[in-house]
């Protein structure tokens, strides 16, 4: 759907995804290290980055040493969960949500993404890079709380498949690359292999 510039509050919300199960990892993802940091703290950092305040969004038993923590409503519902549980605790109209498994994310793209989300009435503003939407690196306006709920109690849990249904601003790769990013910063880490190649990459 088509979006139309609009200026409004610009103040945002990071909520970082970390309740994965990390199934196909075999140990928490969240808790891995890179270069002597955690996933979880490396996106901690970045949100500190770009001035944003930033909430977990999990198990509070796992990770309260590290932040302010958010518990799903829905549990075992996956990231939809997660964001839901967000969307309804937070207090900004605009929240950046972030999956824990994307280390190569750089600061400078996610503020080029929070200032599309802010020139825009859209509900939902998110890259298309890899091959796919990338709903665990995008901007969500609270509102989309009410489109997550019934598709939640209705058990689909499929975050791509909502967009029809809201305004929609698509960052393509086209965009992504004309403002000097590369696609790469969307390789996510969910394997032992994933795992070694970022080690190797870093």
């Amino acid at each position: 759907m088509r979006s139309r510039i609009v200026h409004r509050d610009r103040r945002i919300t990071t909520f970082i995804l970390a309740g994965g199960k990390s199934a196909r990892m075999g140990s928490d993802k969240a808790l891995l290290e890179l270069a002597g940091r955690t996933l979880l703290e490396r996106c901690l950092d970045l949100a500190a980055s770009i001035e944003s305040p930033a909430m977990i969004v999990g198990d509070p038993r796992r990770f309260s040493r590290f932040g302010s923590v958010v518990e799903d409503i829905y549990p075992c519902h996956g990231p939809l969960g997660g964001i839901h549980a967000a969307l309804a605790s937070t207090t900004s109209d605009l929240n950046l949500f972030l999956a824990v498994d994307l280390p190569f994310l750089v600061p400078k793209f996610l503020q080029y993404l929070i200032t599309r989300a802010q020139g825009t009435t859209a509900g939902v503003t998110v890259p298309r890079a890899a091959g796919g939407l990338q709903p665990l690196c995008a901007v969500y306006r609270k509102a989309f709380l009410h489109v997550a709920e019934p598709s939640l109690r209705a058990g689909k849990n499929k975050i791509d498949a909502l967009f029809t249904g809201v305004e929609t601003l698509v960052i393509d790769e086209h965009e992504i690359r004309n403002a000097g990013f590369s696609e790469e910063m969307f390789r996510n880490i969910n394997t032992p292999d994933d795992w070694k190649e970022a080690q190797a990459g870093f």
